[in-house]
């Protein structure tokens, strides 16, 4: 079987998409963090699925990555990565709470909030965003699609305009990496390529 022609068309949408993203709002996302940061606040993360495993990605990129080399660390927290609570809220209270729940008490003013949602409707991920919002702290949202509930719902929008969830989740974690070599370089003295 020869996929050469689907591997070229996949390649070529993705190329695409990188063209078409709004520069403006990862710069907004790149400062939102850095203040949130010197104001030593937690930067919550969360997503499902392939969005869950970025949000992972984020934090170890973030807290470990970054954070070795600077005087004022990153800290985020991935609220999908303790799978015995995730677990305990989905089986006590229901699916939908196992992010908000876990904010509930834990969230202070400085804090923020990265939502992950490839559709931007992951109802979880939207009740953990209204939560933020009502208390007046700030949401990153990495979306896909037309954006969904969530784009409404967040402060600054990373938004992958693509009906594609693969390429979604691709540039996501593009998003990851690319505001992490940002920071490596202005706040690290780094340049991404280099150990």
């Amino acid at each position: 079987m020869n996929y050469t022609n689907d591997i070229k068309n996949y390649i070529e949408l993705e190329r695409e998409i990188l063209s078409h993203l709004d520069v403006e709002q990862i710069n907004a996302a790149l400062n939102l963090l850095d203040e949130t940061r010197l104001k030593k606040g937690r930067i919550y993360i969360c997503g499902n699925g392939g969005s869950a495993a970025t949000a992972s990605h984020f934090q170890n990129d973030f807290n470990k990555g970054v954070s070795e080399y600077i005087e004022v660390p990153f800290r985020f927290c991935c609220l999908n990565d303790n799978v015995a609570t995730v677990m305990a809220i989905a089986n006590d209270i229901g699916y939908e709470e196992v992010f908000r729940f876990q904010l509930r008490g834990n969230l202070e003013p400085n804090d923020i909030l990265v939502a992950i949602s490839g559709s931007g409707n992951s109802q979880n991920v939207l009740n953990a965003a209204k939560y933020v919002k009502a208390q007046g702290n700030k949401i990153i949202g990495l979306i896909g699609y037309s954006g969904g509930k969530l784009k409404e719902l967040s402060d600054i929008t990373l938004h992958v305009p693509v009906q594609s969830m693969q390429i979604t989740e691709d540039i996501h974690m593009v998003f990851d990496h690319l505001m992490m070599s940002v920071f490596y370089k202005y706040l690290c003295g780094k340049e991404h390529f280099k150990e």
